[in-house]
């Protein structure tokens, strides 16, 4: 399963010098991202996001997005448009082939008066009788629906006909629920038995083959000693385990599938499986030594210190700032430590060793400021605060 992680959006931000809370334009599209995560909070500034081609399910943690312009969600697994309120600025918004076959919610898009461009092309809605004109009437800011251009004259037509489209609309939304509870009735079948399958290969002894003589297979007690280390036998288990992965890789790829928000997870998990038992089967890696958690993978910032270094962190009332004095080793080249400040917490890397602490109030990273001192070699982070200090009331 693909995450949004603070790494995953610093690769992608080399154009902005890795620099992630004022990006403007990001793109995480091939990600096989599964949740929609974390970006309200670390790039509020965007105004162009790209996630197309992933495996998102909902559209959720951008209301704060309150600049975003264009949002780019096709080929993904929503099956309802909701939670976009919040982006105020928003202009153009492209769900091509998802799942969405609740045409009613394109209603939460009212709330968007900036939106001119809308695609939903490639949906199970848009095969609905009437679609059109429903969208149409739905949005009287929209200007092009799917690539073609509103005419005055098709909305006014649009406004007329709604009651009657409208009712139709409910009516197929209906109809398309009941096929997508038989789908995922479906899906958890397979699940289950899928899990029973493994569970049942999982026991000691059962190879998924059938011996019609067990009596001429199973040595003698005093023959046994000689088949324990039988020549070769490693590599013919090898060799038959590589036979059934592909043996099950043909049998899943010659499956009949339906097109749906299950089948594209149950395809990305095939794929995992594949290439983890390719892994195994390989030649084992050098463990490397996971690197230390600096965010929580609910985007919760922690407090590290791997260099050991000591440390004060003021609240300077007088300056409305905060301010950190890292005890640098002395002599240490400025060239091997790197600053980056966030609004709610600051990372020094020293050496290639983190220390990270998180700030007591929200501070502007882009007017904080680094120095080092020239008789301690402390190095001094200066960082003012996002809120104006609070003006004493005349007496």
């Amino acid at each position: 399963m693909g995450r949004i992680t603070e790494d995953l959006i610093r690769r992608n931000a080399e154009h902005n010098e890795c620099v992630i809370f004022s990006l403007e334009e990001l793109s995480l599209h091939q990600q096989e991202i599964e949740r929609l995560e974390h970006v309200d909070r670390w790039c509020r500034d965007l105004k162009i996001l790209y996630l197309q081609n992933n495996l998102i399910g909902k559209i959720e943690n951008v209301s704060k997005l309150k600049k975003l312009e264009y949002l780019n969600l096709a080929l993904n697994n929503i099956e309802k448009i909701e939670n976009l309120e919040g982006c105020e600025g928003l202009t153009k918004l492209d769900l091509t082939v998802n799942f969405i076959g609740e045409l009613s919610s394109v209603k939460t898009l009212q709330h968007n008066i900036h939106l001119k461009e809308l695609f939903l092309m490639g949906n199970p809605c848009a095969d609905f009788d009437g679609y059109r004109q429903f969208v149409v009437a739905s949005l009287q800011q929209l200007q092009c629906l799917d690539g073609r251009e509103i005419e005055r004259s098709e909305r006014i037509q649009a406004l007329q006909n709604f009651p009657v489209v409208e009712r139709q609309i409910r009516q197929q939304e209906e109809a398309y629920r009941l096929r997508r509870a038989q789908d995922k009735e479906e899906a958890q079948r397979k699940l289950r038995e899928e899990l029973e399958n493994k569970a049942q290969k999982s026991r000691p002894g059962f190879d998924g083959r059938w011996n019609t003589d067990l009596g001429a297979s199973l040595p003698s007690s005093g023959d046994s000693r000689g088949h324990l280390q039988a020549p070769g036998t490693q590599g013919e288990e090898l060799a038959r385990q590589k036979r059934d992965g592909l043996d099950d890789d043909l049998e899943f790829w010659s499956r009949p599938s339906s097109f749906t928000p299950e089948s594209r997870l149950e395809t990305l998990r095939h794929i995992e499986k594949q290439r983890e038992d390719q892994e195994k089967l390989s030649e084992k890696k050098k463990r490397v030594k996971p690197p230390r958690t600096l965010i929580t993978e609910d985007g919760k910032a922690l407090n590290v210190n791997e260099p050991r270094l000591d440390f004060s962190l003021k609240d300077d009332e007088k300056r409305n700032q905060i301010v950190l004095d890292l005890a640098v080793y002395r002599y240490m080249d400025t060239s091997l430590i790197d600053v980056d400040v966030q609004p709610t917490y600051v990372r020094v890397m020293v050496k290639g060793k983190a220390f990270q602490l998180v700030l007591p109030a929200e501070v502007t990273p882009d007017s904080s400021s680094a120095k080092r001192s020239q008789t301690t070699g402390h190095l001094l982070v200066c960082m003012p605060k996002a809120c104006p200090p609070l003006l004493g009331l005349p007496s």
